[in-house]
């Protein structure tokens, strides 16, 4: 029997002390490359594993933003039913593309994407993975190149499918026309809820954006303040000078630290928000697949007991053509099957996907409030000690 790999979301890596199979990657050091239009960021991608099947216990390439999408398309079209992990958008705004933040965000995101799949129980053991993480440059390129004829879907496209699920087609053995719609409950509740998980987020994100930004212009505000206050010292003498210029340097101090939990809100807190807006997107994605699968199954068994109908006709007429018609009729039969089969995998895999989503999404968001919540008592204590460090001097000053 074969030893399980890890359950998804684990953490194992080559740090850890255990002895269980492994599949530990990481994203890092990031560098421009190229110039103009042509320029774009590449990232070492260290991949450390006892899985038997790779090349070796560590294996480090070179990876751009394009060879991630690559894979991501790969995942998508072979894994029907299984939640993908969502890829960072794309920065097409070239004076924030390659900001030092940005760049770190987009390397953060990608080392979430990629390790995501690595401790998916199946998405590991996919080939396009193993090739990602170990091919050299040369053949990224080249299987970037042939496929990108290939998977041209995006996400508007996708949810196109989704949107066609509301129409309907003709019912030519019944003579009247039903919806090519899924009628089950516990689906139905499923869409609603990730429908609404979705608005909720987007709505929490634009709120985190809000305080990182509102975070940012205080600190800049008090930066101004404080080389006012210590210009208006530089004015005064003895102990009204000196009052001043502290007061500058506490507000310039008090900057720093806002500019700098600005930051770690930004990283643990709003991108965390937007990563599972991302989540979501790709979560309908996969519900659109399964429409599609829908409708396709529903379209072949019509078709199927069209044929059908067709074929008992023509064998009790004895026609020359019955033969040509049975032959018609099992191959259709046949596909109507493995698109039942399809229909039916993919149901079973987003169940085991939704419990999967759910538990991990849990501790996802448990962390990125705690963050939330930790850096902004972090921020007042330290902003109120700066404040009643001052105090004794500037109240010397008031009663002078």
């Amino acid at each position: 029997m074969e030893q399980e790999r890890g359950l998804p979301g684990s953490s194992l890596s080559p740090r850890s002390p255990s002895s269980q199979p492994y599949l530990s990657v990481s994203v890092t050091d990031p560098v421009k490359l190229g110039n103009g239009v042509q320029a774009y960021i590449s990232y070492r991608v260290i991949t450390k594993t006892n899985f038997p099947e790779y090349q070796g216990p560590e294996k480090i390439v070179i990876r751009r933003y394009s060879d991630f999408v690559w894979l991501h398309a790969r995942l998508f079209e072979k894994y029907k039913g299984i939640f993908i992990p969502s890829l960072p958008e794309k920065n097409a705004v070239e004076k924030f593309r390659f900001s030092a933040e940005f760049i770190e965000m987009r390397r953060q995101a990608l080392d979430i994407f990629v390790n995501r799949i690595a401790s998916h129980h199946e998405l590991q053991q996919s080939e396009d993975l193993r090739t990602f993480l170990q091919a050299e440059e040369e053949t990224m390129e080249r299987l970037r190149s042939h496929d990108s004829g290939i998977f041209k879907k995006k996400p508007a496209d996708l949810m196109q499918i989704f949107k066609d699920v509301q129409s309907k087609v003709s019912d030519i053995v019944l003579g009247k026309e039903k919806p090519v719609e899924e009628s089950n409950p516990e689906y139905e509740k499923l869409k609603h809820y990730i429908f609404e998980l979705e608005n909720h987020l987007t709505e929490a994100q634009k709120h985190a954006y809000r305080l990182v930004k509102r975070h940012r212009e205080l600190g800049q505000a008090l930066l101004d303040f404080g080389k006012a206050a210590k210009l208006l010292g530089a004015c005064e003498e003895k102990a009204v000078g000196k009052g001043f210029s502290e007061l500058g340097a506490k507000s310039e101090m008090l900057s720093n630290k806002l500019q700098t939990e600005a930051h770690q809100l930004l990283m643990n807190f709003e991108e965390p928000l937007k990563d599972y807006v991302r989540t979501v997107q790709s979560i309908k994605a996969t519900i659109a697949e399964r429409a599609n699968a829908f409708r396709q199954q529903c379209e072949l068994a019509e078709t199927t007991k069209l044929k059908e109908i067709n074929l008992d006709k023509l064998m009790l007429m004895r026609s020359d053509k019955a033969a040509e018609a049975e032959m018609e009729y099992k191959e259709l039969k046949a596909a109507s099957e493995e698109a039942t089969r399809k229909f039916e995998t993919i149901v079973a895999l987003m169940n085991q996907e939704t419990i999967r989503f759910q538990e991990q999404k849990t501790l996802d968001m448990g962390l990125a409030f705690h963050e939330f919540a930790k850096g902004q008592a972090r921020l007042a204590s330290g902003v109120a000690d700066a404040w009643r460090s001052l105090l004794p001097k500037l109240e010397a000053l008031s009663v002078s």
